[in-house]
């Protein structure tokens, strides 16, 4: 504190804390401000006058003594290096919980179902579907369907066509056997009827051929 006697004398102390000043508004300028370093400078000398006037002179040490304060430390200029990631402890990391994923939906099995049995369509049978007929002739001999008058080489082979080979086959045609055989023969129709082979062949079959070629030698049928 300053004695009483030196009250009007000029305090060394002010000029000091105003020197103090302008150094804090110098750096806070620098840093803190981003002015450059003689505007910077200058704007200090200004803020060290003012504050030394203010505490150094006489007027400015009237009143109760005023202890000294320690100037403040120049704030250091921002570091441009770049800041070293700090690794934060793991425990104290907030790890969101785990969601169980979602299990799909599961469809429920479909049972295989086994495909229907295509339905053949059904036929309609003829009410009449002609006379017997076969494949082939009985034991692979078939009669010499030539001996009944009317039937030739080429006749013979379109009645094979059509499934006769013998001649009960054809002694057993109905009237509506004739008509059927007659339909599906390519040519010569008319001519079972109009040779009466069904007469012929029954004589063949109850009588024998022997005797048929006796009575074909008048057309006795």
């Amino acid at each position: 504190m300053r004695k009483a006697e030196n009250m009007n004398a000029p305090w060394l102390g002010g000029w000091v804390l105003g020197a103090a000043a302008g150094l804090v508004a110098f750096g806070a300028l620098v840093v803190i401000g981003k002015f450059d370093l003689f505007p910077a400078g200058a704007l200090a000398v200004v803020v060290a006058a003012a504050v030394g006037l203010m505490l150094g002179m006489p007027w400015g040490a009237q009143g109760p003594a005023v202890p000294a304060t320690p100037p403040k430390a120049a704030a250091k200029p921002a570091s441009t290096e770049p800041v070293a990631a700090v690794a934060t402890p793991a425990a104290f990391v907030a790890v969101p919980e785990a969601i169980p994923a979602a299990k799909p939906a599961v469809k429920p099995a479909v049972k295989a179902t086994a495909p229907k049995a295509a339905t053949k369509p059904k036929v309609a049978k003829a009410k009449d579907d002609g006379p017997e007929r076969l494949k082939a002739p009985r034991k692979g001999r078939a009669d010499d369907l030539k001996e009944i008058e009317g039937i030739g080489p080429a006749m013979e082979k379109l009645v094979n066509e059509l499934g006769f080979y013998h001649f009960d086959q054809i002694a057993g045609w109905s009237d509506a056997d004739v008509a059927w055989v007659d339909a599906n023969m390519k040519t010569f129709k008319g001519r079972i009827t109009r040779d009466k082979w069904v007469a012929q062949a029954k004589i063949i079959v109850n009588d024998g051929l022997e005797a048929f070629r006796e009575r074909a030698k008048t057309n006795n049928y």
